[in-house]
């Protein structure tokens, strides 16, 4: 998996090319699809990757299985960051009338 691709990129591309595999016949199981995916995802799914091979029977889990897994902690790891970003506060330099000079807001 490169660095910045989605997991929908990622197993688009990925399952293009088992497809044409199949295609000049080699004939790859799921679970060695399965397999490859895995081992390539980056370290920023280092963790989830061991949760689900420690969980799940790797002989039988489904592509589309996988990849709705690897798809739900994506869009977990993507709406903390912008948990994290709505939470920035700045320092403003404009006056609000009589009192401090600078003010302090939160930024959404």
């Amino acid at each position: 998996m490169k660095v910045g691709e989605s997991v929908n990129e990622y197993f688009a591309r990925t399952l293009s090319i088992a497809n044409k595999m199949k295609l000049n016949g080699e004939n790859k199981e799921d679970v060695e699809v399965v397999g490859k995916i895995l081992r390539s995802m980056t370290l920023k799914f280092d963790y989830i990757v061991c949760s689900i091979e420690e969980s799940k029977d790797t002989t039988i889990l489904a592509i589309n299985e996988l990849q709705r897994s690897l798809l739900v902690h994506e869009q977990r790891m993507s709406s903390h960051v912008e948990e994290d970003h709505a939470l920035n506060i700045t320092h403003g330099e404009q006056s609000r009338g009589k009192g401090r000079k600078g003010s302090w807001s939160w930024k959404f």
